[in-house]
């Protein structure tokens, strides 16, 4: 089995950089994972032009090899380009695909009743995406597994992938910068902050490397390395 970091990602605001509105257009860390006979990528949150040129550039593959695709959280920043996969299977935690699903078929009837039809279609592609998107098994592939980290949103969940000599765990949004690791901070606009928290502690325990949600990855701080 092996992984690598097919585009690194950024948040449209970082408040940790004293940013206090949007600045860029913010896309999740995109990453690949390649293990028996599944190529899963990771929170294709750049444009599918964009995310296939990547693929290409960092693994040599193009977007027919996908065989998966894992949104960690669902929200534009992570799966942008996740049509660019058509042939792929889609998955996402049955705990975000819940919450989720809930919010928008709420907002679609606000839209409906306010008569705004632009809102109606722009929900109604999420929606579709959203029920395209399958309940992830617990264990994706041999080695890789979810790591539930709720908080940043309400079923925000991450990869452990396991190796004889390290723990690797793809983080999403529950610990997105380098700087967000070394002061222990969750992003302001938590579902759910002190869930968030006890996420972060978990990830920090639990891994030797971090492929963190908007940054690259990163060796795990606390470990005595």
């Amino acid at each position: 089995m092996r992984y690598r970091v097919i585009s690194i990602g950024t948040l449209a605001c970082n408040h940790l950089w004293d940013e206090t509105q949007p600045v860029r257009t913010g896309h999740a860390t995109t990453t690949l994972i390649q293990a028996d006979d599944a190529t899963i990528l990771v929170d294709p949150g750049l444009p599918g032009v964009a995310v296939t040129a990547h693929l290409a550039e960092r693994a040599g593959i193009k977007a027919q090899a996908i065989t998966h695709v894992f949104l960690t959280s669902f929200q534009p920043d992570t799966c942008r380009g996740i049509v660019a996969f058509e042939n792929a299977q889609w998955w996402i935690s049955e705990s975000e695909r819940e919450a989720v699903g809930s919010m928008l078929i709420a907002r679609m009837r606000e839209a409906h009743d306010a008569d705004d039809d632009e809102l109606c279609d722009a929900l109604g592609g999420d929606i579709a995406i959203l029920e395209r998107c399958r309940a992830a098994p617990d264990r994706l592939v041999a080695g890789v597994d979810l790591f539930p980290l709720p908080g940043v949103t309400p079923g925000c969940t991450g990869l452990i992938i396991s190796q004889p000599a390290t723990t690797t765990l793809i983080c999403g949004d529950a610990i997105p910068t380098v700087e967000h690791l070394e002061k222990g901070s969750v992003l302001k606009h938590a579902s759910d902050v002190m869930q968030a928290r006890e996420s972060f502690g978990e990830a920090v325990e639990i891994a030797d490397l971090l492929i963190l949600g908007r940054d690259n990855i990163t060796a795990n701080p606390a470990r005595p390395w």
